[in-house]
C-alpha cells in the first residue's frame, strides 16, 4: 500500500487480491484483484496499467576470474490497461477525474499457466523464483506512481506416481589406511521403502553396516537438500542437512543392521521441478563417522511432494515394497550383536558412555582403535571412495 500527503492529492494508492487470506496459488487457477484509489484534493489521472510477472534468476560468483554470473527465465506475463472511464469523468484536457474524499476499486483478474509451464516459488541463497502483481499509475506532468505484491506459487506435486512409490537401495564401501598402512574396510547396504514422501511422513531405513578397521564407527543417516544454481553455464551448488538420526557404535570386526529404523520428513518446501536455473533436490545420505577418515556416505534419492501417500492401489504397491524389502533383509545371515548392545547404558538412545566420543560431521581427530593395526609390507593402497558431503551447507532455512 502506498500512502501519499495531501499535497500530492493522492491519499490511498493499493492493490489487493479479493481473497486476501490466501497467499499461495498453483497453476491454471485464476487471480482476482482490484487497485483502490482514494484522493484528498481533485486528481487528475492520465492512466492505470496492471501487470503480473514471474520469472526465476540465479546471481553468483564462478569462474577463475570471480565475475558475476546471472540469468534470467521468465515463466508468467500478463499486462492489462484498466478503464478508467467506467467511474471517472475527464476534463476539458482529457484527463480522468479523481474526486476527493471517494474511494474508487478497480477489478480485474487474469488466469495463471497451465500445469507443466510454471514452477513453484523459491527463495535460495544464489537465487529464486518470485511473481508479482503491480500496478502503475499514470499522472500528467508528474512521475508515474507503482504499487507491487507479492504472491506464492506451489505447483502440486503427487507422490502416488509409480517411479515413486518404488524403492530406493544401493550399496557401497571403502578400504581404510592408517598411516598409508591398510586397516581393513567398512561398508553399508541399505533400503528404503520408497522415494516419495510428504512432510510428517517417516522413512523407514533397512541397512547393514560392516567394520572390519580397527576403528570405533558411528552409523548415522540425514535428510539432505542440495541446491543447484545455473547461470552462464556455470553451475553452483549448495548442501543442507536438515534432520539426522545415529545409530549404536560398531567396534572393530563386528556387524550392525538397521531394521525399520525411522527419520520424519520435517517441515519442507516441495522437490523443485521443471525449473531451467534452479534445481532442489532432497536425498536420504546413509553415511559411516569414521574417526581420522573421511566418511562413508551412502545417497538414496528423495522426492518431496505436497500430495500424500492416498488410494487403495498406491498403498497396497507400498505395503507390498515395504514388506518385500523386510523380507529380503531378514535373509541376511545372522551376525554377532552389535558391543553397544551389551548393556543398555551404552546405547546411543540412553545416556552416553564417556569413554566413546561423539564424533560429527567436520571433526579431525584421532580415533579410538580397538587394536593395533598389524604390520605388513608397505602396499598401496586402494582406492577410496571419497564423498561428498562435506561441501559447503547452505544456512539457508526454507
Amino acid at each position: 500500500m502506498v500512502l501519499l500527503s495531501a499535497v500530492n492529492k493522492l491519499k490511498v494508492f493499493r492493490l489487493r487480491f479479493s481473497d486476501p487470506g490466501r497467499s499461495i496459488y498453483s497453476s491454471g487457477e485464476k487471480l482476482s484483484c482490484s487497485v483502490q484509489l482514494e484522493a484528498a484534493l481533485p486528481c487528475r489521472l492520465a492512466g492505470l496499467r496492471v501487470t503480473a510477472a514471474g520469472c526465476a534468476r540465479v546471481e553468483h560468483r564462478g569462474g577463475k576470474k570471480r565475475r558475476c554470473r546471472s540469468q534470467e527465465v521468465e515463466y508468467l506475463k500478463y499486462e492489462e490497461e484498466l478503464r478508467l472511464e467506467e467511474q471517472l469523468t475527464k476534463d476539458s484536457d482529457g484527463y480522468f477525474l479523481l474526486q476527493p474524499e471517494k474511494t474508487y476499486d478497480f477489478q480485474f483478474g487474469f488466469e495463471l499457466p497451465a500445469a507443466g509451464r510454471l514452477v513453484s516459488s523459491y527463495k535460495g541463497k544464489f537465487g529464486y523464483v518470485r511473481y508479482y502483481v503491480r500496478a502503475e499509475l499514470d499522472r500528467p506532468s508528474q512521475n508515474a506512481l507503482r504499487c507491487e505484491r507479492e504472491f506464492e506459487v506451489e505447483e502440486p506435486l503427487d507422490i502416488n506416481r509409480p517411479d515413486l512409490l518404488a524403492p530406493a537401495a544401493g550399496s557401497t564401501q571403502k578400504k581404510v589406511t592408517c598411516m598409508f598402512i591398510p586397516d581393513g574396510q567398512v561398508s553399508i547396504s541399505a533400503q528404503i521403502q520408497r522415494k516419495g514422501f510428504c512432510e510428517g511422513e517417516d522413512i523407514s531405513i533397512n541397512a547393514k553396516f560392516e567394520n572390519t578397521c580397527s576403528r570405533i564407527v558411528v552409523p548415522k543417516a540425514a535428510i539432505i537438500a542440495k541446491h543447484s544454481y545455473l547461470a552462464d553455464g556455470c553451475t553452483k551448488e549448495a548442501r543442507q542437512k536438515l534432520s539426522a538420526v545415529r545409530g549404536n557404535h560398531i567396534i572393530s570386526g563386528m556387524c550392525d543392521m538397521w531394521q525399520g529404523k525411522s527419520i520424519r520428513v520435517p517441515k519442507l518446501r516441495p522437490s523443485l521441478l521443471g525449473c531451467d536455473i534452479i534445481q532442489v533436490d532432497y536425498a536420504l545420505m546413509i553415511y559411516l563417522h569414521i574417526p581420522g577418515s573421511e566418511k562413508l556416505a551412502l545417497e538414496l534419492p528423495l522426492v518431496i511432494g505436497t500430495i500424500p501417500l492416498s488410494g487403495v492401489g498406491s498403498r497396497t504397491s507400498s505395503m507390498s515394497s515395504q514388506a518385500n524389502s523386510l523380507s529380503s533383509w531378514s535373509s541376511f545371515p545372522s551376525v554377532p550383536p552389535s558391543y553397544s548392545n551389551i548393556h543398555m547404558d551404552l546405547r546411543t538412545d540412553g545416556p552416553r558412555t564417556p569413554l566413546l566420543h561423539d564424533y560429527d560431521d567436520g571433526e579431525d581427530e584421532g580415533g579410538l582403535f580397538m587394536r593395533a593395526p598389524e604390520l605388513c609390507d608397505p602396499q598401496t593402497p586402494a582406492s577410496s571412495k571419497v564423498d561428498s558431503i562435506n561441501a559447503p551447507q547452505e544456512v539457508q532455512v526454507f
